[in-house]
């Protein structure tokens, strides 16, 4: 059930709940992922809830299928789309880095803090990084390297970047895609090329100096 209205008036739609669910947990932590404070933050009533899903545990997993969905199929995708060499692959998985439709940073950081409090969060968050890892192993692979190889270079590219989002790293957008040419070179053995660099700056709105 998407929508809903009664006698007693509107009382939301699913998408609501789950994107008031979505803020609160990026603005406090899952904590404030509660059915009463979300209720006055839509200013509905509380029972209105129970519409869309059973519980809260209901909804709490209904936030992290989409933290799945969104940044381990994204970056899982990103991976296994075409390119002619290895830069270009993974300048198609740095897609991920700048592109929030592809990957959520913030929603990354929010359920990796909810995992030091669940177990059941943390197993969650195991299993997307490894298989975010084993999706850049098996690109490597691809493109030549052994499986010793390709599982250090992955590990490399991949936690660089969760250091990123892990440290809430802020980057001048210019300076990040001054460095993106040597994080290239040093995560693949290769440098990318003038022409994958020019269709990667302009997949992102960006012109070099």
């Amino acid at each position: 059930m998407e929508q809903a209205t009664s006698d007693s008036g509107w009382r939301g739609s699913q998408e609501g709940w789950l994107a008031a669910a979505y803020d609160a947990l990026l603005e406090s932590g899952v904590d404030s992922v509660k059915i009463l404070p979300l209720a006055k933050r839509l200013n509905l009533s509380r029972t209105s809830f129970y519409w869309f899903f059973k519980d809260r545990e209901e909804l709490l997993n209904a936030l992290i299928a989409r933290w799945r969905e969104k940044n381990t199929g994204n970056m899982v995708k990103r991976s296994e789309a075409y390119a002619e060499s290895l830069p270009e692959a993974m300048l198609n998985v740095f897609d991920c880095w700048l592109d929030k439709d592809l990957f959520d940073s913030p929603f990354e950081f929010a359920v990796r803090s909810w995992a030091l409090q669940s177990e059941d969060i943390l197993e969650e968050v195991r299993q997307a990084d490894q298989t975010r890892l084993e999706a850049l192993i098996r690109m490597f692979m691809r493109f030549g390297y052994d499986e010793t190889a390709a599982d250090v270079r992955a590990r490399t590219t991949y936690l660089v970047q969760i250091g990123y989002i892990s440290m809430q790293s802020q980057e001048d957008i210019a300076l990040r895609m001054k460095r993106i040419p040597e994080y290239i070179a040093i995560y693949t053995g290769q440098t990318p090329r003038r022409n994958e660099l020019d269709r990667f700056f302009a997949r992102h709105g960006y012109r070099p100096d």
